[in-house]
């Protein structure tokens, strides 16, 4: 018994086991996401999508996921071998990183940071490398240019993105996810920070490259960009780490402008919900607008998004002045 009670104190051991739990949950979550998503999708195309691999193709995504990690691992000529083989990683790591510090509920956290958001921004914000060294090591030019737009895009949109988090402070008073999430118990930021909600959103999803903002990828203009050299596990690993990138930013909408897990009962259910209701209004994104140039989205990152995400400071600055 003693050694039982050890070892839950353990940190570390607390921490592997924590690090295990995020891990296998949010690989179940993506799996199931990515089937939702092509069913919804196809249904929205008048499509059936999936529906041979077990009952409506829920088995589609283990299908093909089995596909990839049987593949052959080639590795092509002229990379630079350690840079190829670690950008696949790198990517999957800092994915899977920043939900450390994401409360599920008041309870249930893996490392209730003080200046969680701060740290959930800072490892983001490294996603830009392994694009770069996807980019880089492939030697290719279909890799490269990727690569560059990635990078591009994601310097771009972390500006508009950290500067419409910093209204939800000013009202919140706090770094803390926790406290933020309690300091909505009057009302969802939603309302009040509408326009750094906008600028979030936006950012989140473009610096998460997904449809129709895929221009990292672009497959009819770059073949399939950044990740054009990259087959089996490797590509695997990349394409589970950006989507999951998505689901990080759906947690996140969740958790700083829709209440988290506060509802007619507290429940981490809630914050399911509203992080679900998200991804499926990125997915009908997905399947109704076409995809922009990249000039297009660079300008509307800085000449359009900046000044909304610096308005909503200052709104949110007047805001707290008058009733505090």
């Amino acid at each position: 018994m003693n050694s039982a009670l050890y070892l839950l104190e353990n940190p570390l051991i607390r921490g592997l086991a924590g690090a295990l739990i995020v891990v296998g949950m949010i690989s179940v979550s993506v799996l199931i996401l990515i089937w939702a998503e092509r069913k919804i999708i196809a249904r929205l195309q008048h499509r059936y999508g999936p529906n041979r691999a077990g009952k409506f193709g829920i088995l589609q995504t283990i299908a093909d996921g089995l596909k990839l990690f049987l593949k052959e691992d080639i590795t092509p000529a002229g990379v630079d071998r350690i840079t190829y083989s670690l950008a696949p990683v790198l990517c999957f790591a800092l994915a899977m990183i920043p939900f450390i510090a994401i409360p599920v509920g008041r309870n249930y956290i893996v490392a209730d940071l003080n200046a969680g958001i701060l740290f959930i921004l800072a490892v983001a914000s490294l996603s830009v490398i392994p694009v770069m060294m996807a980019g880089w090591s492939a030697n290719n030019k279909y890799n490269l240019l990727g690569g560059l737009r990635g990078a591009a895009l994601m310097i771009s949109y972390e500006i508009p993105a950290g500067l419409a988090i910093i209204g939800i402070l000013v009202q919140s008073g706090s770094l803390r996810l926790a406290d933020i999430v309690e300091a909505q118990r009057d009302g969802w930021f939603i309302l009040p920070q509408f326009l750094g909600f906008a600028a979030f959103l936006i950012s989140a999803f473009m610096e998460s490259a997904r449809p129709p903002f895929d221009l990292l990828e672009a497959e009819s203009e770059i073949v399939q960009g950044w990740t054009t050299e990259y087959g089996g596990v490797k590509f695997a690993l990349l394409m589970f780490g950006e989507y999951t990138h998505s689901v990080l930013s759906a947690m996140l909408i969740a958790i700083l402008y829709l209440g988290g897990w506060l509802g007619p009962f507290d429940s981490s259910l809630w914050l399911i919900i509203k992080a679900l209701l998200v991804m499926i209004f990125l997915m009908w994104v997905r399947a109704s607008v076409a995809r922009i140039r990249i000039d297009q989205m660079l300008n509307f990152g800085w000449k359009v998004l900046i000044p909304i995400a610096l308005l909503n400071i200052v709104i949110a600055g007047i805001v707290r002045l008058h009733y505090y």
